[in-house]
C-alpha cells in the first residue's frame, strides 16, 4: 500500500475541495481501513532515524508540538515540497 500522495486519498482530498464532504469522507475511510488492516503488524514509519518512537506517531507527533523546534522526519519531505512552491513566487530569494 502506498501512503505518500495515495489515490484514494487524494480523491477523497478533491472531493473535500469539490465541496462533497459526505464522498470525501467515505473515501477517506476507506484509506484508512486499508491502511489499518495492511498494517496491523507492518512498520507504516518511513523515518530512517532510529529512534525510540519509531513507528508511534501519536508520541513522536506528541512531543515534537511539545518542543516546537523542528517537525518529525517523515514530514519533512512533504513540507519541503510546498515550501519549495512557495519559494517559486518569489524565484527562490527566500530559501538559499
Amino acid at each position: 500500500m502506498i501512503i505518500e500522495k495515495n489515490p484514494k486519498e487524494l480523491a477523497a482530498m478533491e472531493e473535500f475541495h469539490k465541496g462533497n464532504r459526505k464522498e470525501g469522507l467515505r473515501l477517506q475511510e476507506e484509506f484508512a481501513a486499508k491502511f489499518r488492516e495492511e498494517y496491523k503488524d507492518k512498520d507504516h514509519c518511513p523515518c530512517q532515524k532510529a529512534c525510540k518512537y519509531h513507528g508511534n506517531c501519536k508520541e513522536c507527533v506528541a512531543i515534537h508540538r511539545a518542543h516546537q523546534e523542528h517537525v518529525p522526519n517523515c514530514m519533512r519531505a512533504m513540507i519541503n515540497n510546498k515550501l519549495k512552491v512557495l519559494s517559486e513566487l518569489t524565484e527562490h530569494t527566500f530559501c538559499p
